[in-house]
């Protein structure tokens, strides 16, 4: 029986220590990512530049206009070299 109270407490006392030690690195975590927060510069420049469109951004529907013409003239370019 005395050993069964020994490994009991034991465990406690392990999981009690497991306990503090999360607690303390998320406390640790939490504070370190609020002062991060303060020190750190807004990034204000990305959140006033314009964003384009999707539809701007892909008028074909998926493909922007300037691989499509790059693409053309690859196309092209090859068809005249292979003749």
């Amino acid at each position: 029986m005395a050993d069964l109270n020994n490994l009991l407490w034991e465990a406690a006392t392990i999981m009690l220590t497991g306990m503090v030690v999360v607690f303390a690195f998320l406390s640790t975590l939490i504070f370190l990512v609020q002062l991060l927060a303060k020190v750190a510069p807004k990034d204000d420049q990305m959140a006033s530049a314009p964003q384009p469109s999707p539809a701007a951004a892909n008028p074909q529907g998926g493909v922007q206009a300037d691989v499509v013409a790059a693409i053309t003239a690859a196309v092209h370019q090859y068809r005249q070299r292979h003749r």
